[in-house]
């Protein structure tokens, strides 16, 4: 079993590769939370053995809590099995669904991310509302207010925020009132998207358990998905994250695809109290 340290666009790994050793890994939330401790990361990733597709992918938020879609995730953990194989497409199963991913150069990976789900019910939000722009609204620290957001499930879900300037937004509060707001009953990702033309958005998303992140692949589809649906956008944009750009695409089907950088840091050697909580059982 081997355990590595990858990133993409920023968003911080651990990926741990269990295939071919049978079982699952079973940690618990404060297994992960004690890694993540001493070893600094947004989400825990682990390949397991899938029958009908090229490996299982599995997530957990550096809370400790397992969630069903990783888009950045998603693809570090492709590009790393294009690398064993030289593949160039593979099926990642994940208790999100299916995610289809491609090779896009040395340093790339593509992952389709399936459809877009909508409906209030799948987000999921407390009470019926209509998803394009909710009757929504969170107050800023210094007056004023965020209205009128758009809520997306990539998987796992998002509520995405239009402001004119990002950069002067004080996220850590208003993320953390949003994540556990009752209106999102599972929590939420709060992204934060500044559109500054039909294809270009600047993003920040506050991640349910993990907070402010470098990047967010579920989030920047998210972000071109809700930006689309509200006139302010084309199907497709570049998406700049604190940690680099992300390219998505929602496309005629009303799959999301994501796109960008992946990079290796490095193999990692968990401590020796909590190797037996990270192998598969």
């Amino acid at each position: 079993m081997k355990f590595w340290r990858m990133n993409g666009a920023g968003n911080a790994f651990i990926l741990i590769d269990a295939r071919g050793r049978g079982g699952r890994l079973a940690p618990s939330p404060g297994d992960v939370e004690d890694l993540a401790a001493r070893q600094p990361f947004d989400q825990l990733l682990a390949l397991e053995d899938a029958p009908g597709a090229d490996a299982h992918l599995r997530v957990w938020n550096r809370d400790g809590g397992e969630v069903g879609a990783c888009g950045n995730g998603a693809r570090a953990a492709a590009w790393l099995m294009f690398e064993d194989s030289r593949a160039d497409a593979l099926t990642l199963a994940s208790t999100g669904g299916a995610l289809r991913a491609r090779r896009t150069g040395s340093d790339g990976a593509e992952v389709d991310l399936g459809p877009a789900r909508l409906d209030w019910r799948e987000i999921p939000l407390a009470r019926e509302m209509d998803t394009v722009r909710l009757d929504y609204s969170i107050a800023l620290p210094g007056g004023g207010a965020l209205e009128g957001p758009g809520a997306v499930s990539m998987g796992n879900p998002h509520v995405v925020f239009f402001v004119d300037a990002v950069e002067a937004l004080p996220l850590e509060d208003i993320g953390a009132a949003v994540e556990r707001d009752p209106l999102f009953p599972d929590r939420v990702n709060a992204g934060f998207a500044q559109v500054r033309g039909p294809g270009d958005i600047r993003l920040r998303v506050f991640e349910r358990g993990a907070g402010l992140t470098k990047a967010c692949g579920t989030g920047a589809a998210a972000a071109l998905v809700a930006a689309c649906r509200q006139g302010r956008t084309s199907r497709e944009a570049a998406i700049e994250a604190d940690g680099g750009v992300l390219g998505a695409r929602w496309d005629a089907r009303g799959h999301v695809h994501l796109s960008g950088p992946v990079e290796l840091e490095g193999a990692y050697t968990p401590p020796a109290d909590l190797e037996a909580a990270f192998s598969p059982r």
